[in-house]
């Protein structure tokens, strides 16, 4: 087995539009690079080589957290210095934390020969989720781990995911330089829901899940509709609204903010409508005078993994 290995942990869009904490899927990129050396002496070092002025002390750390909750269940007496490369900006809403500590679990495995599952991978990830959000949650974690389209179907009391396949589609996504902290957008969430919005978003979540499967596009449109936290969400980050109208009037599918924001995603059918979609995106941040940051490219089809030495 190696001493070190090199891993790219993609971003990831959560809840996609009406499935809240329950949907996600993965993006090829941008991604965080983390770096895994074993070590003589016991414990974890941690070095960030990114201007976030993250905390490098394991017990703080997103992903020395989700590194420490899988030692546990090893039973050698093991050390490792963790180096990371954060390549999604933290707080953007496409999976930063999620990347950060799925990386480090997934670059674990391969130095202890695989040992562990991508379900047990998940678990140990979410430890890191914990710290970021104060909640163990898998809707950014899954897709990094299996790729593709997941669906949480339950924490407790057992750990349950499933890992669909995705169509061919392409995404845009904008992250206004804006701060919308997850605290914040969880607490605009209505405590309860009228029974008739409900239903609605439940026929969103089997219908999307539906398209995904069959790829019908049109039915993937019509079914991202979200009827519930979004609208909460919408008076949080500026020029929702505009966005989406540019994005739809430029050929995209559907969309909406992906996890807590600020972020906003739009799915398409071709990387060329993808490409206007993000042009469309952006010049509604241009003209309110709020920078911003556009990634266009495919839906990943695999999770975090080990590549070769750059």
């Amino acid at each position: 087995m190696p001493d070190s290995v090199l891993v790219h942990s993609p971003a990831t869009l959560s809840n996609l539009g009406c499935g809240f904490d329950v949907f996600g899927l993965a993006l090829a990129a941008p991604y965080d690079t983390i770096r895994l050396t074993r070590r003589a002496a016991p414990g974890i070092s941690i070095r960030h080589l990114d201007p976030y002025n993250l905390p490098t002390d394991p017990a703080r750390n997103v992903a020395g957290v989700a590194l420490l909750a899988l030692l546990q269940a090893v039973p050698e007496e093991l050390g490792f210095d963790l180096e990371i490369t954060k390549g999604i900006k933290p707080g953007s809403g496409v999976g930063s934390s999620a990347a950060s500590a799925v990386g480090a679990v997934v670059a674990a495995n391969a130095l202890l020969g695989n040992r562990f599952s991508k379900m047990e991978l998940v678990d140990f990830a979410m430890e890191g989720e914990a710290v970021a959000s104060g909640a163990r949650h898998a809707d950014n974690i899954a897709p990094a781990i299996f790729g593709g389209f997941t669906v949480v179907r339950a924490l407790e009391p057992t750990l349950d995911i499933l890992a669909l396949p995705a169509p061919a589609l392409w995404v845009a996504v904008v992250h206004p330089q804006i701060e919308v902290k997850t605290s914040d957008s969880r607490k605009v969430l209505p405590a309860t829901v009228p029974l008739g919005l409900a239903v609605r978003q439940w026929a969103n979540v089997a219908g999307l899940t539906a398209g995904f499967l069959t790829a019908d596009y049109d039915l993937i449109g019509r079914s991202l509709a979200d009827y519930i936290v979004e609208p909460a969400r919408l008076p949080l980050i500026p020029g929702l609204a505009d966005a989406r109208r540019r994005a739809l009037a430029a050929g995209a599918i559907g969309g909406g903010i992906s996890g807590s924001g600020p972020s906003i995603f739009m799915l398409n059918k071709t990387e060329e409508t993808a490409q206007a979609v993000g042009a469309a995106l952006g010049s509604v941040f241009a003209e309110l005078g709020i920078e911003f940051n556009v990634y266009v490219g495919p839906v990943g089809t695999e999770g975090a993994r080990v590549v070769a030495e750059e």
